[in-house]
């Protein structure tokens, strides 16, 4: 997940999927096969990247390192470094992110809503 030219077709085409509807901008934000697990995660508060990391364990350290750095970035994630020896780094949700978790709950209920009725369709 290296730095992409903003000349790039992967990034021209974000511009354009996003810069038209705040809907496919904020799935964007967050989008990915971890991000929003990674906010999930959060939801009830501060994490170390260990903590992180053994709640997600088939994410590898490099990928949560990115998406945190992402999350981060994306002004999802607050990271505090502490000056302690050895050094401690907690994440948690930004003041924006909070607002996310009663839309995720509901996303959520409708996933399961939605795979309950697949799964009956297959069964019949």
């Amino acid at each position: 997940m290296g730095k992409r030219k903003e000349s790039s077709t992967n990034m021209v085409n974000e511009k354009c999927i996003t810069e038209g509807c705040d809907l496919t901008y904020a799935v964007c934000k967050m989008g990915g096969r971890w991000k929003l697990l990674i906010l999930c995660k959060l939801e009830h508060g501060k994490l170390r990247f260990g903590e992180i990391k053994k709640m997600i364990p088939n994410i590898s350290e490099r990928m949560l390192t990115l998406q945190l750095r992402e999350l981060e970035k994306d002004g999802l994630v607050k990271r505090t470094v502490y000056a302690e020896v050895p050094p401690r780094v907690d994440y948690e949700l930004s003041t924006i992110s909070k607002e996310l978790i009663p839309i995720w709950l509901q996303l959520s209920n409708w996933g399961a809503k939605h795979r309950q009725n697949q799964e009956y369709q297959i069964s019949v």
